[in-house]
């Protein structure tokens, strides 16, 4: 996979298709190949899909120190640039939606459309600081962590719906690992609230209405601070990439390929 030097990171990425560029910025810990490999190939008809990892996934290296939303931010950048540095369109999920939210504001240079889906702006919620303080207090143990992490990130009917053999997968796949952990404590310190006037980008905001790991409101505040931003709910639990796969592709296809 190619890589690119930012600050302190050299950060692996994947590339598919060829066009003009939309890039994918994943969650907490689980990467670009873990978080979007399932459907980045829907958008590789005509478009150059960027995968980053960023620090604490995949192959990316680092220091290993404290991360912020400005510095994954800055990760994002240097491959957007390494790509020709042309205007692209821009989906972030989850921490992806603080860190693209980030992109945006600070190089709207760069950022043609904006997607960002189940994020949040920043703390006072406090059922969203007490979820995360008990998921990183699972750190050391292992079973526990995947099995909270799995709970909170997918509904109950969809867990229901996967069976035993496939949940406990998930669970398996949930671990501890060092990114994930500094990705957790990223979550509890980010505040972007003062970036999000800033942003120019056309934005389309995604809200998960059976989202326990981050509440549907966070997604309509986000809304409400962004004001050239439409709004869209589905009816799914925070991983709504998996829940809700056909749907979420296809809102995010009208909405990049509009007029």
């Amino acid at each position: 996979m190619p890589n690119v030097v930012a600050g302190d990171a050299r950060v692996d990425y994947q590339v598919r298709g060829s066009g003009a560029g939309i890039v994918f910025v994943h969650g907490t810990g689980f990467g670009a190949q873990g978080t979007w490999g399932h459907l980045a190939d829907e958008f590789t008809d005509g478009r150059t899909v960027l995968l980053p990892d960023l620090s604490g996934c995949g192959a990316t290296e680092d220091n290993g120190g404290e991360l912020t939303a400005e510095l994954l931010a800055d990760q994002v950048i240097a491959v957007i640039e390494d790509n020709g540095g042309s205007p692209v369109d821009l989906v972030g999920f989850s921490l992806g939606s603080v860190v693209s939210a980030t992109v945006a504001a600070l190089r709207p240079d760069l950022v043609r459309r904006l997607v960002l889906t189940a994020g949040w702006a920043g703390p006072g919620d406090e059922y969203l600081r007490n979820m995360m303080t008990v998921w990183r207090s699972l750190a050391d143990h292992a079973d526990a962590f995947g099995r909270f992490g799995t709970l909170t990130a997918f509904s109950r009917s969809f867990l229901n719906t996967v069976g035993k053999e496939q949940l406990e997968g998930l669970v398996q796949g949930n671990k501890p690992n060092e990114g994930a952990l500094r990705h957790i404590d990223l979550n509890l310190r980010a505040d972007i609230r003062d970036l999000l006037p800033k942003i120019e980008a056309e934005t389309l905001v995604i809200g998960c209405t059976l989202d326990a790991t981050v509440p549907v409101q966070h997604s309509r505040e986000l809304h409400e601070a962004i004001a050239n931003s439409s709004y869209a709910e589905l009816e799914s639990g925070h991983v709504v990439v998996y829940e809700k796969t056909a749907e979420f592709v296809q809102l995010v296809k009208d909405f990049i390929t509009k007029p």
